[in-house]
């Protein structure tokens, strides 16, 4: 890495806070209903489990790059990167929306209503492996076209298998916070989700099943297509 680049990046790879404000003054195109809710969840105590609004833009624009229309989401939290992606979808898109609490996934509910996109999230309130089962045994293997996993990290290897499993080929998984905070790269870190997220980035880069780029944008996201 250049001299240069270190210059204008923290160690997890986020710009300087003078070049990120620049990034989103000049590229953040962010509907006012979104702006509302991540300035509602950054007064949350666990507000820092939001997804960046870099971020949600960049995914919105896959969603729209790829023709979603059965799109997945496992970790939903208030809602704000479900908002995205609903926005991003055509009338008759659906995201299937995983989260365990009634709490935070009130807020999510309030906001999605008022931005006109409720009948488009299919919220399953339920440990995400069950769901994803459900979904598996229900016959939908190969028919989701994108899938975002941000949820536990101790989870992530099985919750990227299901996804792959139900990913069309040709769709596209988008698995957040890859970099961990720089916690990855660090070999004095051996904290249980620090070494899930090493084994699957390790696991990732020989999957020949897949086509990958791991993305420098926020806290790491990697995106894996499914091969024909």
């Amino acid at each position: 890495m250049s001299s240069k680049i270190l210059a204008l990046s923290d160690t997890a790879g986020q710009l300087q806070p003078h070049l990120y404000d620049y990034l989103l003054s000049v590229s953040l195109r962010e509907p006012e209903i979104l702006t509302q809710l991540r300035q509602e969840t950054a007064q949350h105590p666990a507000g820092d489990m939001q997804t960046s609004p870099d971020q949600g833009q960049f995914m919105a624009l896959l969603v729209q790059l790829i023709g979603a229309k059965k799109t997945l989401e496992v970790g939903t939290f208030t809602g704000y990167s479900t908002l995205w992606i609903a926005l991003a979808l055509p009338p008759e898109g659906r995201i299937v929306a995983c989260d365990v609490s009634e709490a935070y996934t009130a807020i999510a509910r309030r906001h999605w209503q008022t931005a006109g996109v409720a009948h488009k999230v299919d919220l399953r309130l339920a440990p995400a492996l069950d769901t994803l089962e459900h979904l598996l045994n229900d016959g939908q293997a190969d028919t989701f076209d994108f899938a975002f996993i941000d949820a536990d990290k101790e989870n992530y290897l099985a919750y990227y298998a299901s996804c792959l499993q139900l990913i069309r080929p040709g769709g596209l998984i988008a698995i957040d916070n890859v970099l961990w905070g720089g916690q990855v790269a660090d070999p004095t870190a051996d904290d249980e989700a620090t070494k899930v997220i090493r084994v699957l980035n390790q696991t990732l880069h020989s999957d020949r099943r897949v086509h990958l780029s791991m993305v420098a944008i926020a806290d790491g996201l990697t995106l894996a297509m499914k091969r024909s």
